[in-house]
């Protein structure tokens, strides 16, 4: 992946699916990404299906998976779901990955314990590398085994899809570090980006890959309104809502909010302290989506490119 700076939009893609994919690709953004939950807090998506549609509808933008839980999916399945995308979109998708544990109930429906999150995910991802990029697999692992197994298609891009990894904390940076192209981090401060970048980079000279493997990227919600109070009061409305906890201390913190002027300057630190690629999630509630979506892409993102 390049160094030029990209930008990305986080919407449902649920009724709207195609509608919302090809008003992304025609307000020029770099990269379209949603979430997924089996039960959340309200409706969510499937990043497969949802992508899927998406990828139907459009011909240039990147799809990202923002994210899958890694931990819900048997590894060769989601290894097949992920090659398959790739081949239906023409290369255009890319992997993000994290291991959720923010709502315990899904893991108890998939009979995952919530506990072993982690260690799935990391096993799960040098599964998946090695069915996206070989054949006559053959792997003995703690929770999976495969004997000759090969995935056809293979996906387009090669050696396989750029992987993002989302996360939080050293183990997510560990994970980035050893196994994908891109760090995704959110609820971040432009400090905690760069101390966290400085880390991977030691990370991944553990790992024995290349310095400079790893994109830094981030993952931020953002409310866009010429009015600075309405931003912020709108960003609380719909995370206090969406995460089922107070977070009117935590929006000017971890957020994207305010006037054009005020988010294309916190912007600039996250791209100081090494962000690459920024990844806006709606911040706003659902009537106020479209607009944010507007201004973002033509009142903040041509000030930092």
């Amino acid at each position: 992946m390049s160094e030029e700076l990209e930008f990305g939009i986080s919407l449902r893609l649920l009724h709207d699916a195609k509608d919302e994919a090809r008003g992304a690709e025609a307000l020029g953004y770099d990269y379209l990404l949603t979430g997924e939950h089996i039960a959340f807090h309200g409706p969510t998506a499937n990043n497969m299906v949802s992508l899927a549609a998406a990828a139907g509808a459009t011909e240039r933008i990147k799809l990202l998976s923002g994210i899958v839980l890694v931990p819900l999916y048997a590894p060769a399945l989601l290894a097949k779901q992920i090659a398959v995308l790739d081949v239906v979109s023409d290369g255009r998708f890319h992997f993000g990955i994290g291991v959720g544990g923010e709502y315990a109930p899904e893991f108890e429906a998939v009979g995952v314990p919530v506990n072993e999150r982690g260690a799935r995910t990391n096993e799960a991802l040098e599964v998946i590398d090695k069915l996206l990029t070989e054949e006559d697999v053959h792997f003995e692992g703690r929770f999976t085994t495969l004997n000759g197994v090969t995935i056809q298609p293979h996906p387009i891009q090669k050696p396989r899809m750029p992987f993002w990894v989302a996360g939080r904390r050293d183990a997510a940076m560990k994970r980035a570090a050893r196994y994908a192209e891109g760090w995704m981090p959110y609820m971040y401060t432009p400090s905690m980006l760069a101390e966290s970048m400085e880390k991977i980079a030691g990370f991944t000279a553990e790992a024995g890959r290349p310095a400079g493997t790893v994109r830094g990227g981030l993952f931020i919600f953002t409310c866009v309104h010429t009015d600075r109070a309405t931003a912020l009061e709108l960003a609380n409305e719909q995370l206090s809502k969406q995460y089922n906890q107070d977070f009117s201390e935590l929006v000017e913190k971890y957020t994207l909010s305010g006037t054009p002027e005020d988010c294309i300057a916190r912007a600039q630190e996250y791209i100081d302290a090494g962000a690459r690629s920024i990844f806006f999630a709606q911040g706003c509630p659902s009537d106020y989506v479209a607009e944010n979506t507007r201004l973002i892409a033509e009142a903040v993102i041509p000030a930092l490119r």
